[in-house]
């Protein structure tokens, strides 16, 4: 019998580019809220939302509790929508579609979920412009925890899940495209395939401990490093 997996992906840098519709959405939410320009005056990659949040906050002076964060994050989501359907850089990356396809196809037994930083309905939203959410039946989000290694092992538990496994028996794959994907893979026991879609290369992300790291996800290579060669005919 095949060995069954729970794939979890990052979203941005690694499925698509929001085209700085994210960025633009919580510049939006501070100046709502804050009366500020802009707080978030530093790389976003592979933070989560609450993260982010908290940091930006500590720039402006304010505190930075659970009440606070929850605030930014619920204006956030106001603006996000609006900024997503407007950014002309939105985009999915190569080999996304076709690997999701395939994943959804394979005869292995695949359960297809998130592993990202953002919020669950930041991650609906930035999704729905190019119809991806449909291929996901579960997730670990910022939303359900500021700390990347926890919203992963909280994914890959939903992922066995879904196949009926315990976690034990279901090996987790985080595709990612930044160190902190790797370090979360690395800290839950999983694999992780890392993609230079991002801003980090390929080199970069096996040195900081990707198993495997591949320019797209449409390189020769990608695919099998993440769902396991194809099966004889």
């Amino acid at each position: 019998m095949p060995e069954c997996t729970a794939l979890l992906f990052d979203i941005d840098g690694t499925l698509i580019c929001s085209g700085g519709a994210g960025r633009k959405a919580l510049v939006r939410a501070f100046s709502t809220l804050f009366g500020v320009d802009d707080p978030i005056d530093f790389s976003l990659d592979g933070m989560t939302d609450p993260a982010i949040v908290r940091a930006a906050l500590r720039r402006c002076g304010a505190a930075d509790d659970a009440q606070a964060i929850q605030s930014v994050l619920s204006t956030y989501v106001q603006h996000l929508p609006a900024e997503i359907a407007a950014a002309p850089g939105y985009r999915v990356y190569p080999g996304v579609r076709e690997l999701l396809d395939q994943a959804a196809q394979s005869s292995r037994c695949h359960a297809v979920g998130l592993g990202t930083g953002n919020i669950q309905r930041g991650a609906e939203i930035k999704l729905a412009r190019a119809d991806l959410g449909r291929y996901f039946g579960f997730g670990g989000f910022g939303s359900d925890h500021e700390d990347r290694a926890e919203l992963i092992r909280l994914a890959h538990r939903r992922g066995a899940e879904q196949l009926g496994l315990a976690p034990a028996d279901c090996p987790a794959v985080v595709i990612g495209d930044t160190p902190h994907d790797v370090a979360a893979a690395r800290a839950t026991g999983a694999r992780c395939v890392g993609v230079a879609t991002g801003t980090f290369t390929v080199d970069q992300l096996l040195e900081c401990g990707a198993d495997a790291a591949f320019p797209d996800l449409a390189t020769p290579g990608a695919a099998a490093a993440i769902l396991g060669p194809v099966p004889p005919s």
